[in-house]
């Protein structure tokens, strides 16, 4: 028999397929980039073409170390000329800005945290755009302004819905102006589930310093192989033209649940381990994890010291 918290999550879930959910991510890390050299500086810092972005537009990237290794993955906006928005994992925040701040120097540039001045907001599902008043906002990363609840905001599209950033100040009014439009409070657990079933990895799961962005299936969107230099991009390089990565990211669907951080085996070799591990209510127990190349999709496999039953499927579900 269910849960009272099963049936909620259930609920929540359907918020998030049919409707709008609404989850505050004030949580994560937020700076702004200023300054004239600004765009030539973080050219040569990440691992996305910035220069080819325009006011109003962002993409993915990444921060890498000399040896291709991820230190944090990123959303960056172009608010204009000479200013830039990177939103990020809270972990890798003080990473980010020590880099960005031992590199700047000599450059016109500055850096300015706003992670408690700030609220981002998330609103996923088919009716996020309705909901927020933005319709018509794509493809990803396209921004623009616009009030909701009287306070200023900016709407930035995501792969699921909507993205609000606003003062941090104005997050009542904000909440209560997109409840009365039709939006639904969710969970974190909720939007994990969806995140998954998307197969999008995040990093501290499935993502961490010892991951190379072709690792995480995360190149197409996050890397420029026509750009100029960046810092690690001798590693990345080389493995796009003349090798293939050792690891994958793969989505596995589970005999039973398992837990976040299980190894995964075949025939007794570790092949890697869990990421994010979640119960879709619509696919049952499912995980993304990065794991060696020669799971490839169609592989059973054994996950955790009980030996669960797996199958290795291409993403997304």
């Amino acid at each position: 028999m269910a849960t009272d918290a099963a049936v909620e999550l259930d609920g929540q879930y359907r918020v998030l397929r049919e409707g709008a959910g609404l989850i505050d991510r004030s949580d994560r890390g937020k700076l702004v980039v200023s300054g004239p050299d600004a765009p030539a500086f973080l050219q040569g810092q990440l691992t996305n073409d910035l220069e080819g972005i325009a006011p109003g537009e962002g993409c993915y990237a990444a921060l890498l170390d000399r040896k291709g290794h991820m230190q944090a993955d990123m959303r960056v906006l172009r608010l204009g000329p000479d200013r830039l928005w990177i939103d990020l994992e809270r972990a890798t925040t003080e990473t980010v800005v020590r880099h960005l701040s031992l590199y700047r120097v000599g450059q016109d540039v500055q850096i300015t945290d706003h992670t408690e001045d700030r609220a981002i907001l998330s609103v996923i599902g088919p009716a996020a755009a309705t909901t927020s008043g933005v319709e018509g906002l794509s493809p990803e990363h396209v921004h623009r302004e616009l009030e909701i609840g009287g306070a200023g905001c900016r709407a930035v599209a995501t792969d699921l819905g909507i993205d609000l950033i606003f003062a941090a100040a104005e997050l009542g009014p904000v909440v209560g102006a997109l409840v009365d439009a039709g939006a639904e409070r969710v969970s974190e657990q909720a939007a994990e589930i969806v995140r998954v079933e998307s197969g999008r990895p995040r990093f501290g799961r499935e993502m961490s310093a010892a991951t190379i962005p072709q690792e995480a299936g995360i190149d197409d969107r996050a890397v420029s192989f026509t750009k100029g230099c960046y810092i690690g991009q001798e590693t990345v390089a080389r493995l796009h033209y003349k090798g293939r990565p050792n690891r994958h990211l793969r989505g596995l669907r589970l005999e039973r649940p398992v837990a976040d951080g299980d190894r995964v085996t075949l025939t007794d070799r570790e092949l890697g381990e869990i990421g994010t591990a979640v119960i879709s209510p619509a696919l049952g127990p499912i995980a993304l994890a990065v794991i060696r190349r020669e799971a490839e999709p169609g592989t059973r496999v054994a996950v955790g010291k009980t030996g669960v039953g797996a199958e290795v499927v291409a993403l997304p579900f």
